[in-house]
């Protein structure tokens, strides 16, 4: 009660004591905000790529400052050949698919679209990687085998290419050459990467092949794995079959390279994890000025209220009364600094409706929040409350401050 009516008395003084705490919780947790949801809209985009498919490359994903891409560059890369012996071989796969792509020009009449990203697919891509039709169908085996003039196009190829006119059916140019268009991809908006099957236009690799050199461009095969069977254990299978196709002698190193999801989320990982420290020490600063301003409040407020405290030991309170009652005013304090400094990261979290990716203020995050704030005013009231609660009752009553 006795805090209440401090806090209530003294508004200006509350004011400027909650200001730092507000300032200082809302750095950090705004910072920690931006880029939680970062991550997690990257970690939704690498998802999709499926944790439980493994790419056959040329290049290893994994980088660093000793990558030696001169000796990465003198392999070949993944074939059809490799795909055909994979799906001969392997034992731990459900499904194995090949892919290229390449930026071209796609024309419709007078309609024409530039660098449009056309991907070459062997007939199983739909078997390890989702592909959702808002309309028409996948290649039949036949179309993929023979190398079929087919395509399926994203939406907005469609609604850009064909001028808002239905698209299923019709035929454009691509290579030179004129395509039908079999299917058109439900809309799924861009991934943090830029990305989307929106931008995409999807050829029978058998077809594609004919109008580009896939020696010369980045090709992969696709592996998924078969229910129960770990990432590990495909990717032993899939070196024993690639060493074997490669004819690679027992010392040579391997000529390929076996990624998977997992290798982008730990560099992902090792990222966000430098971010939350800055971010710590940036917040930091403001968090340590509002716990002297909170503190320096404290001590001017035992000064102030110094013959009451002595007024209340007269009358019986105990020791740990007067200190709990100046301790619950310091964490009072920094508490309600700390939800405002959150309550303003929410408004602005409701207001980022054209921020680049979506901003979520996580629980974990509103907790830290109001932690660290409860942390702070206790640190910082800890002192001026014991100088309060070891006054001498007939001194402090004599006070006159």
């Amino acid at each position: 009660m006795f805090a209440f009516q401090a806090i209530i008395v003294n508004k200006v003084r509350t004011i400027l004591s909650l200001l730092g705490i507000t300032i200082g919780i809302f750095s950090v947790i705004s910072v920690l905000t931006i880029f939680d949801s970062m991550e997690l809209a990257i970690r939704k985009s690498i998802d999709q790529l499926g944790d439980d498919v493994l790419f056959v490359q040329k290049w290893p994903w994994a980088g660093g400052n000793d990558y030696p891409w001169w000796k990465y560059y003198q392999r070949p890369e993944a074939s059809l050949q490799d795909l055909k012996e994979i799906e001969r071989r392997s034992q731990a796969s459900q499904a194995s698919a090949f892919m290229f792509q390449v930026q071209r020009t796609v024309k419709y009449k007078s309609n024409s679209m530039e660098d449009v990203a056309v991907l070459g697919i062997s007939h199983d891509f739909d078997k390890v990687m989702s592909i959702d039709l808002a309309e028409g169908r996948y290649f039949t085996q036949p179309e993929s085998q023979s190398g079929k003039n087919v395509a399926m196009i994203g939406s907005e190829i469609s609604e850009k290419l064909f001028a808002g006119l239905p698209a299923l059916g019709k035929e454009m140019k691509i290579f030179g050459s004129k395509v039908e268009v079999i299917g058109i991809i439900k809309k799924e908006g861009d991934d943090m990467f830029g990305n989307s099957s929106d931008k995409q236009i999807y050829l029978p690799a058998n077809f594609a092949r004919k109008h580009v050199d896939i020696n010369e461009i980045g090709t992969s095969i696709l592996v998924k794995a078969k229910p129960g069977v770990s990432n590990d254990e495909l990717r032993d299978e899939l070196v024993g079959i690639m060493r074997s196709v490669r004819k690679l002698k027992p010392k040579s190193e391997d000529d390929f390279a076996i990624n998977e999801t997992s290798i982008i989320t730990e560099e992902f990982d090792a990222f966000f994890g430098v971010i939350a420290i800055v971010g710590w020490i940036v917040g930091g600063f403001s968090l340590l000025v509002g716990g002297f301003g909170i503190a320096n409040i404290m001590f001017v407020s035992v000064k102030e209220r110094t013959s009451q405290i002595g007024i209340q030991m007269s009358l019986g309170a105990k020791k740990f009364f007067i200190l709990f009652q100046f301790l619950f005013e310091a964490v009072f304090l920094s508490l309600f600094g700390g939800i405002i400094g959150l309550l303003i990261i929410y408004i602005l979290v409701l207001l980022s409706a054209n921020f680049p990716f979506s901003l979520i203020l996580t629980f974990n995050n509103i907790l830290i929040g109001l932690l660290v704030s409860a942390a702070i005013g206790l640190v910082a009231g800890v002192f001026p409350s014991y100088i309060a609660s070891r006054l001498d009752p007939v001194e402090a009553m004599r006070s006159t401050f």
